[in-house]
């Protein structure tokens, strides 16, 4: 079973009207009988919502002001995600029986807040877990929790209240997009299950997207997991990404994170971008 640690379906196709149960569009490679053909059987389907700062950077109107219309949009995911039949893993026992019975064709979800925002206050993340949300990033830019890319900053005190509450909740933190100093304060307090769902190794692109070789040796630690992104300007400086971009990265990582059992897939494809920046292969090879 290949999984993927992060895919932005719900988004795709509330922004965009790109439908998970249809073919994919046109530039598009994601959708359900494109995973299935593939064999991946799992994912872990995000809720985004985007800042209204982004709009223009996302190409998008769909945008939230307070977190009040983030709650909104991101509910309107989640009923979403339910009304494409998509089962979604909630518990240990969940994904070992799904495991244990899983044949191609088949496809699940663990669901990922990218960004909390929607989490109204840390006091209420319990309707999200009910929900079924198992893993969130507290960041895509800056948030009311903390700082993320291209927005320096810490955790906020929310932001240390938001932890908590994930820790006392068991959902697992997505260190995805947080700035260095979140990152860095999140660690010190942190004790949960961690991953980084799709961020490459900074030391290949710079840039506080990506992830440094100390973060990812530490998420390794702690037993965590580090997914590579697909995105074009995330596996190479500039240029045309290819295949043996994702393979550089997968190597750099695993090396980083002590070896190759802490590293995997987070794609993002479809998420924001299409086919012309996602990797190719050199067919002439």
């Amino acid at each position: 079973m290949i999984v993927d640690a992060h895919l932005d379906i719900a988004w795709n196709a509330v922004s965009s009207g790109r439908g998970f149960l249809s073919p994919p569009a046109p530039r598009y490679v994601i959708s359900r009988s494109s995973l299935a053909a593939a064999g991946v059987g799992l994912v872990f389907a995000t809720l985004y919502t985007a800042p209204a700062r982004a709009g223009r950077a996302m190409r998008t109107r769909f945008v939230y002001e307070n977190e009040h219309e983030a709650h909104i949009m991101a509910v309107a995911q989640v009923n979403y995600y339910r009304s494409c039949g998509l089962r979604l893993i909630r518990t240990k026992g969940d994904l070992d029986s799904y495991v244990r019975g899983w044949r191609k064709g088949q496809v699940a979800a663990v669901m990922l807040m990218e960004g909390a925002d929607p989490v109204d206050t840390p006091s209420q993340l319990g309707a999200w877990t009910d929900m079924g949300v198992r893993i969130i990033g507290p960041a895509w830019g800056a948030t009311r929790y903390c700082g993320g890319t291209g927005a320096p900053g810490g955790l906020t005190d929310l932001g240390v209240q938001l932890l908590k509450a994930m820790r006392r909740k068991r959902v697992i933190l997505d260190l995805s997009h947080m700035a260095d100093k979140a990152v860095a304060d999140a660690l010190a307090m942190w004790r949960g299950p961690i991953i980084a769902s799709h961020s490459n190794a900074r030391e290949l692109v710079p840039g506080d997207r990506q992830i440094t070789d100390a973060t990812a040796a530490e998420v390794a630690r702690r037993d965590g997991m580090l997914g590579v992104s697909f995105y074009q300007h995330h596996l190479r400086k500039s240029g045309r990404s290819s295949l043996d971009d994702v393979v550089r990265q997968t190597v750099h990582l695993a090396k980083a994170a002590g070896g190759p059992e802490h590293v995997g897939l987070g794609t993002d494809l479809d998420g924001g971008f299409d086919s012309r920046y996602a990797p190719f292969r050199d067919l002439a090879e």
